[in-house]
């Protein structure tokens, strides 16, 4: 049942105090289904789960649970939500005999520690549950390593997988991120659902950032509107920690047209960036389904902090050329990205495109050539160069090894 169709028919009821609701969310940036919240003039609570440590097949789900704590209805039908204080509310249960606990209890993460060198996969992902829930950002390393141990004993614990990959993106999105840890949340996530597909919640997450021949629908179409309308009534949107990609706003498509460009730099004369002024990183998305279909590709580009580099955007803007291998075939050879209007800035900038093998090729890893060019400012000189930086993308056909 859609959300704000369920709100409507349950509002009254919240508003007289008659029902309490609270959320739980699977999302990987549950920040955005707070600006969702604010959008909808949605008031209550919501908590996070983006483990699915409930092992919920698909969302949305709804649980009707009464004053002890007990569940006694599930997923009301819609023609059935007019009606709910008359088949739930209104209905008097009786009291268990065990009392609910009043307050959450934090893990005991010592006594979990000791449980885990044990050894075993089970009481490994348990402690790095328990370290990515309660440890805070300081321990996500930790929760990372201790997944990634679990992993290795135990290689077809999808749950795991899983979870290692939650966590990688958790990491990706910090302050603390490493380049390669978006590219190996997506490797986790796809072994998860390599070995078992029936999966919902990591099926959604692969495809959120995916290619658009896999996609069920626009993750985050609604984003620009939801801020346009929360200004309109003169406040201010909530902040998102990680502003959605371009894969995240796209439609579902079932053909891409290719855009007709010149190489820029066909005879590879203009000077490379070998100091790395700009790092560059990549990650690519595979389809959730056949070996054949598209990927989608994330290019990112970061002024080097070490370098004390910046963006010159008083020229033209940041280019990526890509050069498919023989019967590949991508929506296109030339991506761009606009410069901001201030002179010169330190934002990362992020480009992303499909890419097809032919059908037919065999399993394996393949590099396809791509280059950037761009227009970088070194501050210890003060010199602005335009520099171009060849890339290997890196594409993983097949299942992921067991």
């Amino acid at each position: 049942m859609h959300v704000p169709v369920w709100h409507e028919a349950t509002k009254e009821l919240w508003r007289q105090g008659k029902l309490q609701i609270v959320g739980i969310l699977e999302e990987q940036h549950p920040d955005r289904a707070r600006l969702f919240m604010q959008w909808k003039q949605m008031d209550w609570p919501l908590m996070v789960d983006s483990l699915n440590l409930l092992g919920v097949p698909a969302v949305p789900v709804t649980l009707c649970i009464d004053e002890y704590g007990i569940i006694r209805l599930v997923d009301p039908r819609r023609e059935d939500m007019g009606k709910l204080e008359q088949i739930f509310l209104s209905k008097t249960y009786d009291k268990p005999a065990v009392d609910a606990p009043k307050t959450p209890v934090a893990a005991d993460l010592a006594t979990m520690k000791a449980a885990a060198s044990s050894g075993t996969a089970a009481a490994l992902r348990a402690y790095g549950d328990a370290l990515f829930l309660w440890g805070g950002a300081e321990r996500l390393n930790e929760a990372i390593e201790v997944y990634q141990r679990a992993t290795r004993l135990e290689p077809l614990d999808a749950s795991t997988h899983f979870h290692l990959g939650v966590a990688l993106r958790k990491r990706y999105d910090s302050s603390d991120r490493h380049s390669s840890d978006f590219q190996r949340a997506v490797d986790e996530w796809k072994a998860a659902l390599d070995t078992d597909p029936n999966e919902y919640i990591w099926r959604r997450r692969i495809q959120q950032y995916g290619p658009r021949l896999d996609k069920p629908y626009s993750f985050y179409d609604w984003v620009l509107t939801a801020r346009s309308d929360i200004q309109s009534r003169g406040e201010t949107p909530l902040p998102l920690v990680v502003e959605p990609g371009g894969s995240e706003f796209a439609e579902p498509s079932r053909a891409e047209e290719a855009s007709a460009h010149t190489e820029p730099d066909p005879k590879g004369r203009i000077a490379r960036d070998t100091p790395k002024l700009i790092t560059v990183e990549t990650a690519v998305v595979p389809p959730t389904e056949a070996t054949g279909s598209a990927a989608r590709v994330h290019v990112e580009f970061r002024p080097n902090a070490r370098l004390k580099a910046h963006w010159n955007n008083e020229t033209g803007p940041l280019v990526l050329w890509v050069k498919p291998r023989p019967a590949w075939q991508t929506n296109g050879n030339y991506f761009s990205v606009r410069n901001p209007p201030e002179p010169v800035s330190l934002e990362p900038r992020r480009l992303e495109f499909e890419l097809k093998p032919p059908d037919g090729l065999k399993l394996g890893l393949f590099l396809v050539p791509a280059y950037a060019l761009y227009y970088v400012c070194e501050d210890v000189n003060g010199v602005c160069l335009y520099r171009r930086q060849d890339i290997e993308l890196a594409v993983k056909l097949g299942e992921a090894e067991k």
